[in-house]
């Protein structure tokens, strides 16, 4: 049964005016060689926060309650940064959860919005667990970073946006991790033009929506260290809607490995002069290795956020090997 129409994400792209941004949707000429026809870059990584998140946490907390003492959530980073921004312009109290996986980089940066940062565990699922406990004990509102109505609606917007500016697009490509923003962005461009393929990036490791969608329900994954960590996480055991929504309405769903993603980072700075985190970049990782099948129209690849570990992505593109927990990337130079 449908859980969200696009009457809902339309009634986001109101509730957020103002404070999520409508983001430019530039060519890339680099990807187009590559694929063989045209492909757009979606720039979420322009919005105030430096990733799409922000939709979802400003539609989420436009509904907030009267009297609201304040609000958690859990995140791998962008979504604390989009809660966090959005609490300091509301005058709420924000406590934000977090694995030990988390870049530092991105800790520190939902410190700097005023926000309080808890760290907890070795995964997304231990973050939410605390987040729950804080919200029950404290009174807080929980915001959660992808299962809820009202954040996926705001990651839909994407989707309006992305066919009102081109309504020949025949294909999407969307970093794949809950499924809040592929649920949303799928189910509102399906609902607006159904021949539009929609197809899911992730990274081969920890990969929970596309381990669900092979099994048929929602399963527990690792959650390991990874140049995509804003993909890491499970989608919960109890998955309300991410996971219905993401089966009903992905036409495939494409795994990348750690070196793509290396590449494609290295390849969205040396060709396009713009700096994004690994999650952004596995659109890329599919094109520039073909997995992304075959693409006969305008294709669009969301670049969802810059907030990467700079010391990392400096790592990365000046060719240098990387450290991903107890493992080694090898680097190399980049070469077109």
């Amino acid at each position: 049964m449908e859980t969200l129409a696009l009457s809902d994400i339309l009634a986001a792209r109101r509730a957020i005016a103002g404070v999520a941004a409508a983001t430019p949707l530039v060519p890339s000429p680099f990807l187009e060689r590559v694929a063989g026809c045209e492909v757009l870059m979606k720039l979420e990584l322009a919005q105030p926060v430096g990733a799409f998140k922000l939709r979802g946490a400003a539609n989420a907390m436009a509904a907030l309650p009267a009297g609201t003492a304040g609000v958690t959530c859990c995140s791998t980073g962008n979504h604390g940064r989009a809660v966090a921004y959005a609490a300091r312009r509301l005058g709420l109290r924000a406590v934000i959860c977090m694995s030990r996986l988390v870049p530092q980089a991105k800790v520190d940066g939902i410190r700097a919005l005023g926000a309080e940062v808890a760290i907890v565990g070795d995964s997304q699922d231990e973050a939410g667990a605390e987040s729950r406990r804080l919200a029950a004990r404290d009174g807080l509102v929980e915001i959660p970073p992808f299962d809820h109505p009202a954040v996926i609606a705001g990651q839909g917007t994407i989707g309006l946006e992305l066919l009102e500016e081109r309504p020949d697009l025949a294909a999407v490509l969307v970093p794949l991790s809950g499924g809040g923003l592929a649920a949303g962005v799928a189910l509102a461009a399906k609902r607006i033009k159904p021949s539009i393929r929609v197809v899911g990036v992730t990274m081969q490791r920890g990969a929970a929506m596309h381990a669900a969608l092979a099994a048929g329900r929602p399963v527990a994954v690792r959650e390991v260290a990874s140049l995509a960590d804003s993909l890491g996480g499970g989608i919960g055991l109890d998955n309300r809607l991410t996971f219905a929504l993401c089966r009903d309405h992905l036409d495939a769903t494409v795994l990348v490995s750690e070196a793509e993603i290396y590449r494609a980072m290295q390849a969205h700075y040396y060709e396009d002069r713009l700096i994004c985190e690994g999650a952004a970049a596995v659109g890329a990782a599919a094109l520039m290795t073909g997995r992304a099948g075959r693409l006969d129209g305008p294709v669009a690849t969301l670049l969802t956020g810059r907030n990467v570990d700079m010391a990392v992505f400096t790592d990365i593109v000046a060719g240098r090997d990387v450290a991903l927990g107890d493992t080694t990337l090898e680097g190399r130079p980049y070469a077109a």
